[in-house]
């Protein structure tokens, strides 16, 4: 198939490809789905570097104009995850444009992901999700969705057991997780969003952009995040 996803992450995935929770899932999750990340030529320089490449497009007679709606709803969610951004360093007492920096979000990986849930019924207790419980491992999440639940939130990642609560479409809205990387630099400020998706027997639409800092960026705690009382908890990487 000429548009399975690529080492780049960019491309086709099918069905039950993904488990995101090995130690609960008894098979794959019941999703298939689309990667689109920035679209970058071969022969530009920063061509080489993971996730960043041309694009893995249909061919226009089957999909026609799909290729520059898509362009153009990925250039809007960067916009917005900019302004989300900039809102977060605020509130964290930094300089409003503190993640425009070249290596953090002028030039970041942000990967688009276009999902359909088939409509399957979900058995946790057989291990059977739409998708397995997870955080997303970037700065942040842009979710929307179609008007079918299925969405759950577990505030407390570390309790046991856990408490999953639901997370009602939003017509209009976006849902914003947080993800791994921004709990690492504010030092557990802000805490990644545990979910998963269980599924009632209805097919699901949805559409992710995720949001992470450029490749060479540094990841550090922030300098408003720690004190000589509440030092840094994670290590520096990059």
């Amino acid at each position: 198939m000429k548009v399975l996803k690529n080492k780049d992450f960019k491309g086709y995935t099918p069905l039950m490809d993904q488990m995101l929770d090995p130690s609960k899932q008894s098979t794959g999750d019941c999703k298939e789905g689309y990667y689109i990340g920035f679209e970058v030529a071969k022969d530009d320089p920063h061509a080489t570097k993971r996730f960043f490449g041309p694009n893995v497009w249909p061919s226009a007679d089957k999909l026609p104009g799909w290729k520059q709606t898509m362009e153009k709803y990925y250039q809007e969610a960067l916009g917005v995850g900019r302004r989300v951004a900039r809102l977060i360093a605020l509130s964290l007492n930094l300089e409003a444009d503190f993640f425009d920096k070249p290596e953090i979000l002028e030039e970041p990986i942000a990967i688009l992901r276009l999902l359909h849930y088939v409509d399957e019924i979900s058995k946790p207790e057989l291990g059977i999700y739409g998708a397995g419980a997870h955080s997303d491992f970037g700065l942040l999440t842009l979710l929307v969705t179609d008007e079918v639940s299925g969405l759950q939130i577990c505030k407390n990642k570390d309790a046991e057991p856990q408490i999953w609560e639901d997370v009602h479409p939003l017509r209009g809205a976006f849902i914003v997780n947080v993800g791994d990387m921004l709990e690492r630099w504010t030092n557990g400020i802000f805490r990644s969003t545990l979910h998963r998706v269980l599924l009632f027997g209805q097919e699901r639409y949805s559409v992710a952009f995720f949001l992470e800092p450029g490749p060479d960026c540094l990841v550090e705690c922030l300098p408003t995040c720690h004190s000589g009382s509440n030092p840094p908890k994670y290590v520096m990487i990059i």
